[in-house]
């Protein structure tokens, strides 16, 4: 029997000296001391042992433990010494090496034009109103006087979720919203995204646009013409010429197309103005008196102004930018330019 414990301690011996690291030492530990162990079942067989043997091959079992024990444990110091050196000389630092500049981020050109637009607006006393983006038929287009199969909704291709609800096509339902819950004098601004059924180098599905109106007892086109060129020198400069041409829009009349000199030829005429000299930035007019019984007003009573622009249009005009799907895409190299 002693001879079976003392072949045990030999061959605990030879699997340690053959393990190759921590953790083959922990298998080692485990195959002979664990709850399941060789030795450990040795030492549960005592009381099988006869009285006159017990005392004997307890003593020489307990030795054997402890001799195991003893270089199980110098051999667990002697490799997590050697993975801690190479844990140490794998992640070296070489506090020599001269370091480098983390590149920061920067806002993105729409979201730095958005801000320069509402500044301006803000400065001008009108507050920011915001409304729903999956919007009612009634809100997106009957309201502002486009019932349902007028020809204008067709300039506005639309998202339809189902027959009564859109993606809006506008910021202009926000001016009913705003209107329904608030009596005159208004000055507001509406930001935010829209949708429409369009995709090439000027238009994309979702863009940004700022509705923005004013409301009162005695507004005029004239109030209008002040506030966008306030508006348009602020953003374009200055000496930025600008000019009213007459248009149509359902919920404006009259209305008017705002062009300005063109930002890229200064007016000498070139492919982005179509050699004319002129680009347009934004559409405007006088509220409709059909928007104003909509929404519970005296169209004798009151009479206010409205325009809406697209922020990436005036952001591609700001910078030079020719295709608008460049806002989208992510790309660094464009990205860094601003």
């Amino acid at each position: 029997m002693i001879e079976d414990i003392l072949s045990i301690k030999d061959l605990a011996r030879e699997e340690i000296k053959k393990a190759k690291d921590s953790k083959t030492v922990q298998a080692v530990r485990v195959k002979f001391l664990g709850k399941k162990g060789i030795l450990t079942g040795k030492l549960k067989s005592l009381s099988s042992i006869p009285n006159e043997h017990r005392p004997e091959y307890g003593r020489v079992l307990n030795e054997v433990k402890t001799e195991i024990e003893a270089i199980l444990k110098k051999q667990e110091e002697f490799f997590k010494s050697a993975e801690l050196q190479n844990s140490l000389k794998a992640n070296r630092i070489d506090v020599t090496v001269p370091g480098y500049c983390i590149p920061c981020g920067h806002r993105h050109p729409t979201s730095r034009v958005l801000d320069e637009i509402v500044d301006v607006f803000l400065s001008l006393g009108f507050r920011i109103e915001e409304g729903p983006e999956v919007e009612l038929d009634y809100y997106n287009f009957e309201a502002l006087n486009m019932p349902k199969d007028h020809p204008a909704r067709d300039m506005q291709d639309t998202f339809y979720i189902n027959e009564d609800v859109v993606l809006r096509t506008h910021t202009s339902p926000v001016q009913v919203h705003v209107m329904k819950k608030n009596r005159p004098p208004l000055r507001v601004i509406a930001p935010g995204k829209v949708y429409r059924c369009d995709a090439d180098v000027s238009h994309t599905p979702m863009f940004q646009q700022i509705e923005g109106f004013m409301v009162d007892s005695h507004i005029t086109m004239s109030d209008l013409k002040g506030v966008l060129e306030v508006f348009i020198h602020q953003i374009f400069g200055p000496k930025t010429p600008v000019r009213f041409r007459p248009s149509f829009f359902p919920f404006t009349e009259p209305s008017a197309e705002i062009d300005i000199g063109c930002v890229i030829c200064g007016g000498t005429g070139c492919r982005v103005c179509k050699n004319t000299g002129w680009i347009e930035i934004l559409g405007a007019g006088m509220i409709n008196p059909r928007v104003f019984e909509m929404v519970g007003y005296d169209p004798e009573a009151y009479t206010g102004f409205a325009f809406g622009m697209g922020i990436e249009r005036i952001t591609m005009l700001k910078y030079g930018i020719d295709d608008i799907r460049l806002f989208f895409e992510n790309d660094k190299r464009f990205l860094e330019q601003f």
